[in-house]
């Protein structure tokens, strides 16, 4: 996800791609001055976390989920299913709190608070970005501090944090975005069915789209922001930020476009102001076709 970019909010200078923004971003310290180089991830003196002796390697069910998603034998369910009990890594940084004037006149940190980094998707949306491994959060940002927490509470945390997407292992060989729908059933625990295999979903698009003679179907396929491509550029049929279900509206032949085009606009609307059909979807595109005659 090499596309993405940090947030512009002046709290959160963060780095966009790997590179020279990251010299001024976070310290290579904490606020009691003690390098996080080599931190040990376990034990009292990190209490941001309890996963005591952890080593920073990747969760193996997490690890085989996105082998078989890539190899196409997986889905993004699977991934969810993942995640849903692993523990992974956040990355924070130190944001000054107060300053403070030395003797010389220069400011000082008198206070660090520490911050998530947020990066933003190249639609705008605000993503939480986290990570496998210690390794790989600190390939991407040698400046952050690696937290771990079980993806549930980081998913929770993306809520809290008005974020849309959960990316995980930006910058990395393979970069898998959960998208808001997935994010939020994360953080709440519960089982996800993407959209464009979900059948309250079909259902709620039936019953939208009664009573217009000339609509024969409208299909639900998955839309093309879905499949993603790893560093390579080989195609992964999932982990894409969306946009995320496509709805195929079949129209009697001869219809009119314009007259397609008006019913596929009123449909829409309906949709869109179903809240049950807007928690489960993320993002559309609409496609117009004709029934052979």
């Amino acid at each position: 996800m090499s596309a993405l970019h940090p947030e512009s909010e002046p709290a959160r200078h963060l780095p966009g791609h790997i590179a020279a923004a990251l010299a001024q971003a976070g310290n290579h310290a904490d606020s009691a001055g003690q390098s996080w180089d080599g931190r040990d991830l376990s034990g009292e003196e990190n209490p941001l976390h309890k996963f005591d002796k952890d080593d920073g390697s990747a969760d193996a069910g997490v690890v085989q989920a996105l082998a078989e998603l890539r190899a196409g034998t997986g889905d993004e369910a699977g991934v969810h299913r993942a995640l849903s009990q692993a523990r992974i890594f956040v990355a924070v940084v130190a944001q000054l709190g107060e300053e403070a004037m030395t003797e010389h006149g220069f400011a000082a940190d008198k206070e660090a608070d520490m911050a998530l980094v947020k990066i933003k998707a190249p639609d705008g949306r605000m993503a939480l970005p986290v990570f496998t491994t210690v390794e790989r959060l600190q390939a991407w940002h040698d400046q952050a501090r690696p937290v771990a927490v079980y993806a549930p509470r980081a998913a929770l945390s993306a809520v809290s944090e008005e974020a849309q997407l959960l990316v995980l292992d930006p910058g990395n060989d393979f970069t898998f975005v959960l998208r808001r729908p997935g994010m939020w059933t994360l953080a709440k625990q519960v089982d996800w069915t993407p959209s464009y295999l979900n059948e309250q979903v079909a259902k709620l698009v039936e019953e939208a789209t009664t009573g217009h003679q000339k609509l024969r179907t409208v299909k639900l396929a998955p839309g093309r922001g879905v499949g993603s491509r790893d560093q390579l550029g080989a195609p992964v049929l999932g982990g894409g930020a969306g946009p995320e279900l496509n709805l195929q509206f079949v129209f009697a032949a001869g219809t009119p476009e314009a007259e397609a085009r008006h019913i596929t606009q009123n449909i829409h609307g309906l949709l869109a102001q179903n809240p049950e059909f807007a928690e489960a979807v993320d993002s559309i595109e609409v496609s117009l076709h004709s029934a052979p005659n």
